[in-house]
């Protein structure tokens, strides 16, 4: 069976909402599916102030369970725009990752994206391609 991890951040819930129907429609196709969502880097005190939604029931994927990304055979990422960007709580993920870079871990797995924005052209396209350099250095096969 395909084992399918997908993994997320969300400040006002939309992108978990996403990931969730993401993880139904891999299950729906027969993968075992596990979500979760990154660490977050904001104190609570910026995230009151922001209006952030409550996080959720998902687990936080923390920094010890890193090496258990090779064990997936796809991983859909959840990423939210920030200024045409991916959040700065996926780059920080993602620069974690280095140790699996090195050892070329994730080389030939699955990768997918799916993103959000607050408004029309905000983002959405510069986001996904400015992550997919982050897959294509692991050796990832991105699946638009």
């Amino acid at each position: 069976m395909t084992k399918i991890l997908v993994i997320y951040y969300s400040t006002y819930g939309h992108i978990r909402k996403m990931a969730h129907k993401v993880a139904e429609g891999a299950k729906a196709a027969g993968a075992t599916v596990d979500i979760y969502q990154v660490p977050e880097t904001l104190p609570q005190d910026v995230l009151e102030k922001l209006h952030a939604a409550p996080k959720g029931d998902d687990p936080v994927f923390t920094h010890d369970k890193i090496p258990t990304l090779s064990s997936y055979d796809g991983i859909l990422f959840g990423i939210p725009t920030r200024f045409g960007m991916m959040a700065a709580q996926m780059k920080a993920f993602f620069d974690s990752t280095g140790g699996l870079w090195q050892s070329g871990a994730l080389v030939g797995k699955y990768a997918g994206i799916f993103v959000s924005t607050a408004t029309p052209q905000g983002g959405q396209e510069t986001t996904a391609l400015t992550a997919i350099t982050q897959l294509t250095h692991h050796g990832m096969i991105f699946v638009p």
